[in-house]
């Protein structure tokens, strides 16, 4: 039996990252990331944003200034957050699904966690020398890494 509102394992783990997202106070960007295992279970979630118990008010989110003055030195990346929320043992054999490419500091720890592949929403950075880093160590290491393909389904999820 053929089910209509039936969805991908990849538009189920997306669209958890991209509900993670909403959880960021960047104003700028909202990043959110969903590691699922080989057997698709939610291993763990992030979204980018400041360590625990630094308080979102008192820290900088601009994006221009002298480098203490902006959100950059303060972030923790959701790809990060996620690799660091994790409960179990090893991440070996995972996948990613995160809404942004990760940058080269969250390609390493995608990488060192034994995470093999990554599923991505967007590569508005892609001509960064950060990301062009990325993907050569995330080649090198042999982590597959595409863009997630929406179908098109508009699904309305009420909270």
């Amino acid at each position: 039996m053929k089910r209509a509102n039936y969805i991908s394992w990849d538009e189920y783990f997306m669209g958890v990252a991209k509900l993670s997202a909403l959880r960021s106070k960047d104003p700028g960007t909202q990043v959110g990331c969903c590691i699922a295992t080989a057997d698709n279970r939610i291993a763990s979630l992030g979204y980018n944003g400041l360590p625990r118990g630094c308080n979102d008010d008192e820290f900088p989110w601009d994006r221009e200034g002298t480098p203490l003055e902006t959100k950059y030195l303060y972030v923790v990346h959701s790809e990060l957050n996620a690799i660091l929320n994790f409960a179990g043992d090893d991440l070996s054999g995972c996948k990613i699904y995160v809404t942004l490419f990760p940058c080269n500091e969250c390609a390493k720890a995608i990488i060192q966690s034994g995470i093999k592949e990554i599923v991505y929403g967007e590569d508005r950075y892609a001509d960064t020398d950060s990301v062009k880093a990325s993907k050569k160590m995330l080649d090198a290491a042999g982590v597959i890494h595409r863009k997630y393909t929406p179908t098109n389904k508009k699904l309305i999820i009420e909270v």
